[in-house]
């Protein structure tokens, strides 16, 4: 399931959010990507039949959103686990991206999988793609986990105007398309909807990621 996400909200507010905090030269500060996973981990709060396992004889549903994040130093892939993503703060969330960021991009010859939470499986997986100029891609699911999101380019497009006031049919826009692939043992395609529908609303809001 792919749905199209408008980013000039979102982008917005982590400048606002950014611009408050006192970012050491070594701290970027919250990420688009952070905000994303934010915006994830709210969504299954909406819809959280989407939170939940495969587990052969019953369906175990999470109260934890816990997130297997993709980063890579190149030659290698890793899905850290960033715990209870949907209690926490959004520096929490980005300190603990940024630390195992930090150790994929640690000395060569480590192995990062050693580092506790990077052999963890957590409740879902997300994946950010835009750094390869990809628009979209269908996600493998890690079991035992239902769901996986894969997040595309950030790019501007030509899309309606939804101004009614405006002389102008069309507008210019930052979007990025977002793909859900889904266990239908757990998750079929109109729960996933929901949850993309979720996830969208939490982008394009995104001043709902602070309450």
């Amino acid at each position: 399931l792919s749905i199209d996400l408008s980013l000039e909200s979102l982008m917005e507010l982590r400048s606002s959010l950014n611009s408050t905090m006192k970012l050491d030269e070594n701290d970027g500060g919250i990420s688009v990507n952070d905000l994303l996973m934010k915006a994830a981990a709210a969504a299954m709060k909406t819809v959280p039949a989407a939170n939940a396992s495969w587990m052969e004889n019953f369906i175990r549903v999470y109260d934890s959103v816990d997130i297997n994040v993709v980063v890579g130093n190149g030659s290698s892939l890793y899905a850290p686990v960033i715990r209870d993503a949907g209690r926490r703060g959004l520096k929490a969330l980005s300190d603990d991206v940024a630390a195992a960021t930090a150790v994929v991009e640690g000395e060569e010859g480590s192995d990062p999988t050693t580092v506790p939470g990077f052999g963890d499986v957590g409740t879902f997986t997300m994946v950010n793609l835009g750094m390869f100029g990809v628009k979209s891609a269908a996600p493998i699911i890690r079991e035992p986990q239902a769901c996986a999101l894969a997040l595309g380019v950030i790019e501007n497009r030509i899309v309606p105007s939804d101004d009614a006031e405006s002389e102008e049919i069309y507008k210019e826009s930052v979007m990025m398309t977002a793909t859900l692939s889904c266990d239908h043992r757990v998750v079929d395609g109109a729960v996933g909807a929901q949850w993309l529908s979720a996830f969208k609303n939490h982008v394009e809001n995104p001043v709902t990621l602070l309450l």
